[in-house]
């Protein structure tokens, strides 16, 4: 059974960085699609970035131009580090993988079979 596990966050100023990881265990072979969504207190899931097999990446509008998205598929492991971060990027941050093949991957949940817990992330102004 595949399994998601995050680390990497914490509590961090505005402006501050953080770099979450997943690992991915329990299969031999690396997802085809891999994502990144969080939750903010009182706010729905949002996906935030999301990165294919090839390397095609897709970012939420929100994080353009901050966040980066990366994957080690020697390692399984997705990445995504942050810089300067706001109070509004404070959410549970999980990550997301599916190995079924698409041309396209996208950053909606519907899509993605396995989850990680969460990590936190909290931003104070």
């Amino acid at each position: 059974q595949v399994q998601l596990r995050e680390s990497g966050g914490g509590s961090v100023q505005f402006g501050g960085s953080l770099r979450l990881s997943c690992a991915a265990f329990g299969y031999d072979y690396s997802p085809n699609c891999m994502a990144w969504f969080r939750q903010g207190p009182g706010k729905g899931r949002e996906g935030v970035a999301v990165i294919n097999n090839d390397g095609s990446i897709t970012y939420a509008d929100s994080v353009k131009g901050r966040f980066t998205i990366s994957r080690d598929n020697a390692r399984n492991t997705l990445y995504v580090q942050m810089t300067r971060l706001k109070p509004e990027d404070t959410a549970m941050y999980s990550c997301a993988a599916d190995y079924r093949w698409r041309q396209d991957c996208r950053i909606s949940a519907e899509d993605y079979t396995y989850w990680g817990q969460g990590t936190q992330v909290t931003v104070s102004s």
